[in-house]
C-alpha cells in the first residue's frame, strides 16, 4: 500500500521505495533450499524403488513368482508418475487461490501420511488383496503429492545465477538424485546385513519409510522459511513465478512443454536402468548378494555425484544443450554394450553400474530446464513443472516395468533398444527445438 503520510513545508520530496530486486538474493541459499526438497523427494522415490525389489513381491505378492510379483511391484510403482501431472494441475489451482506456502504444505503433508501409511501397511497374508489396494492407493497419494510439491526455487535460482554460470546453478538442484539414492540405498544395505530375511520382511523394511516422513517433516519448514522470505522480498510475487491454467498453457506453449519433456527423455530413460531395474534383474537371476550390490550403486551415486558437478562446467562451456546432446550419443553408445555388461558376471554387472551412473550425472545435470527458457515469461512457471512431470511420466515411469518385463521374456537386448529409443528422442527434439529457433 502506497504511504499516506504527511511531509513537512519545504522538505524534499521523498524518494519512492526501489522495488525488491533479486540482486539481493544469494544463488546460494536459493541452492540449498533446492537441495533439501530435491533431496527428500528422491529418497521418498528410491525407498518406493527398492522396497519394490526387495520387500513387495514377497509382502503383497506371496502368492506370485519373484519375477510376476516384482512385475506387479514395478506396475504401482509407475502409477505415482502417472498422477503427478494430475497432482501439478490441481496445486496450481490451489496456489492461485490459497498461495504458494499452503499448496507447498498440503502437497508435502500428504507425502508425508502417504509415505508413512505405508510402513503401517499388513501384508497379503493378513489382509489379502486389500493390502494391494491400500497399496496402491498410497501411491497413487504419493504421486499428486510430488505434483504439488513444486515450489518454482529452481526457477528463482536460474534467475539469480550469473549468466555465465547458469550451467553450474542448473545442475545444484540435480544432485538431489544421487543424495536420495544414497541415503536410501544405505539404510537398506545396513537393514538388509544386519537383520534376517525374517526379520528384514516382517517389520525392518518399515524403519525407511519411517525416516523419509522425518525427512519430509525436516524439508518442509526448510522450502516453507525459503518460499516465506522470497515472498516477502517479491521475488516469487512476479510474474513468471505465479501459476497459469494448464489449458491455457498448452493452448499457447503446448510445443514448448512437449519438447522440453522429449529433450530430457535420454536422461530419465537411463534414471531408472541404473537404479531400480538392475537390482531387480541382480536379485531375480544373478545371485549377486543384495548388500554387496547396493554397496556397488552407493558408489555409482558418489560418481553420479561429481559427475553432475562436472556437467555444470561442460554445460557453461560449451553449452547446456550441446551437452545435453552430446551425452544422449554416448547414452545410445553405452546401451549397444548393456547385454554384454549385465552377462558378464559380477565385474560386468558392476561395470554396467558404474559406467551408467557417470553418464546419468553428466546428463542429468543439465536436464531439468534445457528448453525452460522456449517459455514466455507468465508461463514459464507452471510450464516448468509440466515439463518435468511429463518427462518423468515418458521416460522413467514404465522403464523398470518394461525393462525387466521384456528382458526376462526376450533377453537383455531390449534394454538396449529402451536406451536408445531414449537417446533418438532427445535428439530428434533438441534437433526439433533448433529448428523452431531458426524459424523464429
Amino acid at each position: 500500500m502506497p504511504s499516506h503520510s504527511l511531509e513537512k513545508p519545504g522538505a524534499a520530496p521523498r524518494q519512492p521505495a526501489a522495488a525488491p530486486t533479486h540482486e539481493h538474493t544469494s544463488p546460494g541459499d536459493i541452492a540449498v533450499g533446492v537441495v533439501i526438497g530435491r533431496t527428500s523427494e528422491y529418497f521418498d522415490f528410491f525407498v518406493f524403488g527398492i522396497a519394490s525389489v526387495l520387500v513387495f513381491p514377497a509382502v503383497f505378492f506371496p502368492h506370485l513368482s519373484r519375477l510376476d510379483g516384482t512385475l506387479f511391484a514395478f506396475g504401482i510403482f509407475a502409477l505415482a508418475f502417472v498422477t503427478r501431472p494430475i497432482g501439478t494441475v490441481l496445486s496450481m489451482a490451489v496456489q492461485r487461490r490459497w498461495g504458494r506456502a499452503t499448496k507447498l504444505t498440503l502437497a508435502l503433508f500428504l507425502l508425508g501420511t502417504c509415505t508413512a501409511g505405508m510402513a503401517f501397511l499388513p501384508g497379503h497374508a493378513s489382509l489379502g488383496a486389500a493390502a494391494i489396494v491400500l497399496l496402491t492407493v498410497l501411491r497413487l497419494g504419493q504421486g499428486l503429492a510430488l505434483g504439488g510439491s513444486w515450489d518454482g526455487l529452481p526457477s528463482l535460482l536460474a534467475l539469480n545465477a550469473p549468466a555465465s554460470r547458469r550451467g553450474w546453478y542448473a545442475m545444484l538442484g540435480q544432485l538431489g538424485a544421487p543424495l536420495g539414492f544414497v541415503l536410501a540405498a544405505g539404510l537398506f544395505a545396513y537393514l538388509t546385513s544386519s537383520l534376517s530375511q525374517e526379520d528384514f520382511l516382517s517389520w525392518g523394511w518399515r524403519y525407511p519409510f519411517f525416516v523419509a516422513f522425518a525427512i519430509n517433516v525436516v524439508a518442509l519448514f526448510a522450502r516453507l522459511q525459503l518460499v516465506s522470505a522470497h515472498e516477502e522480498e517479491g521475488l516469487l510475487n512476479r510474474q513468471e513465478f505465479e501459476p497459469v491454467s494448464t489449458r491455457e498453457l498448452l493452448g499457447s506453449q503446448g510445443h514448448n512443454v512437449f519438447i522440453g519433456a522429449f529433450a530430457a527423455l535420454a536422461s530419465y530413460a537411463l534414471f531408472h536402468i541404473v537404479t531400480v531395474f538392475p537390482l531387480s534383474w541382480i536379485h531375480i537371476y544373478a545371485g549377486q548378494p543384495v548388500t554387496g550390490f547396493l554397496v556397488v550403486q552407493i558408489v555409482g551415486a558418489f560418481l553420479c555425484a561429481g559427475a553432475i558437478v562436472a556437467s555444470g562446467w561442460l554445460a557453461d562451456r560449451y553449452g547446456r544443450r550441446t551437452t545435453l546432446g552430446s551425452l544422449a550419443v554416448l547414452i545410445g553408445v553405452f546401451s549397444g554394450f548393456a547385454p554384454m555388461l549385465l552377462n558378464g558376471g559380477e565385474v560386468g554387472q558392476d561395470l554396467f553400474i558404474l559406467i551408467g551412473f557417470v553418464l546419468l550425472g553428466l546428463s542429468y545435470g543439465q536436464a531439468s530446464g534445457t528448453v525452460t527458457a522456449n517459455f514466455a515469461p507468465r508461463f514459464r512457471y507452471t510450464g516448468a513443472a509440466l515439463t518435468s512431470d511429463l518427462a518423468w511420466l515418458f521416460g522413467a515411469a514404465f522403464a523398470p516395468l518394461v525393462a525387466l518385463g521384456l528382458s526376462a521374456h526376450f533377453g537383455l537386448a531390449f534394454v538396449s533398444l529402451y536406451l536408445l529409443s531414449g537417446a533418438a528422442c532427445t535428439l530428434g527434439a533438441l534437433r526439433l527445438n533448433r529448428a523452431l529457433e531458426s524459424r523464429d
